[in-house]
């Protein structure tokens, strides 16, 4: 066997099934509301926040708070940092699902 398996290089951070489908969500680069989002994925309000604030924490999404009309709203949009991220995240995942080469004869 040759190299390190792919697996060691998945983002720790994203690799939540919450946090991968809230980058998932975010990936196009539009902005989402935070209950549309919710509501997306079936969460609740906590714990949607609780992970937000993880990817928030090491700069993969924004929160931006505001008005619509008198109605709060919150808003969230991924990062460059945050699209880099989940981008390399989909790639790693790729390797792992491609099998190993198989005919080959064993490395001397």
């Amino acid at each position: 066997m040759t190299g390190r398996h792919p697996r060691h290089d998945l983002d720790e951070v994203i690799h939540t099934p919450i946090r991968l489908s809230i980058m998932a969500a975010l990936a196009d680069g539009d902005r989402i509301h935070f209950g549309l989002l919710r509501d997306h994925l079936q969460v609740s309000d906590s714990l949607l926040s609780k992970h937000l604030t993880t990817l928030e924490t090491h700069d993969y999404l924004t929160i931006d708070k505001g008005y619509l009309g008198k109605r709060p709203r919150t808003w969230l949009r991924i990062t460059p940092t945050g699209l880099a991220a989940y981008r390399r995240y989909r790639h790693t995942l790729q390797q792992i699902l491609t099998p190993p080469a198989t005919g080959s004869p064993p490395p001397e």
